[in-house]
């Protein structure tokens, strides 16, 4: 089978491309399941109701996520009624939601889909992403061989690391967080494929999808301003992986496309 992974859906411009390019990279690439990591797509900060109604067409599968996750005060109770949205399964249990899900390809396939958080540099109180894993992995492999990993981190190389630790155990490893696409996408000799981060759904003429001269004034001065999300010129980042029957993975390809 096919899956396609796309990088933080920023603000409504992101929404937007997702919605637009999405349907027709399933089919351009012959895919079959699709994950994107959601947590940007409420003006730049976390999920809401109504955006993720608004995606609701839109071919994505699963939405993971990361420290923004909580950002919007309502989703606390919003996210219990979307079964396809996951917050990082290394958060505190006693907090809403799921970290990882099974769920139903086009192919009729099983796919289950583990949402972490990293811990290098991140100001978000997280448990051990490894730790969380490898005590989840049995119960992932009883019910599929097909396994893939979003991890929402900063540090390349706790990234790395991971993808390390869980080579041959998962089908995809890929990491998200920096909204910079990475040209590192590979297939790990135990099968798994890997991609230090995918990228965003974000402008092109951005820093990290907000708007550059408050971004640059926040660096020159070092004086507090709102970073309002730049929704124009869209570029949609990601990946298109192939798994086999076994779980491992045989080509990743990375993906970048434009919206006109």
């Amino acid at each position: 089978m096919r899956i396609l992974l796309i990088g933080d859906i920023v603000g409504k411009g992101g929404r937007n491309a997702v919605n637009l390019l999405v349907p027709r990279l399933m089919r351009d690439y012959d895919c079959q399941f699709c994950v994107a990591n959601g947590e940007n797509m409420a003006g730049g900060n976390g999920f809401t109701r109504q955006c993720l109604l608004e995606l609701s067409n839109s071919k994505v599968d699963v939405f993971t996520s990361g420290d923004h996750v909580w950002d919007q005060k309502e989703f606390e109770k919003e996210i219990l009624a979307f079964s396809n949205v996951l917050r990082p399964a290394n958060l505190p249990d006693c907090q809403p939601g799921r970290g990882y899900g099974f769920f139903e390809a086009e192919d009729g396939a099983t796919v289950a889909v583990v949402s972490l958080l990293g811990r290098t540099f991140m100001h978000t109180a997280a448990n051990c992403p490894f730790e969380t894993i490898e005590r989840l992995l049995p119960e992932l492999r009883k019910q599929t061989a097909i396994i893939v990993v979003d991890f929402h981190a900063e540090a390349t190389s706790e990234k790395i690391a991971m993808g390390r630790f869980l080579e041959g155990k998962v089908s995809i490893v890929v990491g998200t967080h920096t909204h910079v696409a990475t040209a590192d996408q590979q297939i790990f000799s135990g099968g798994t494929a890997y991609q230090t981060d995918l990228g965003m759904v974000g402008s092109r003429d951005s820093i990290l999808g907000r708007d550059i001269a408050s971004v640059v004034g926040r660096f020159r001065t070092g004086m507090p301003a709102r970073f309002a999300v730049n929704d124009k010129n869209i570029r949609l980042c990601g990946c298109a992986v192939t798994v086999n029957d076994e779980g491992r993975a045989t080509s990743i390809e990375r993906i970048a496309m434009d919206m006109y």
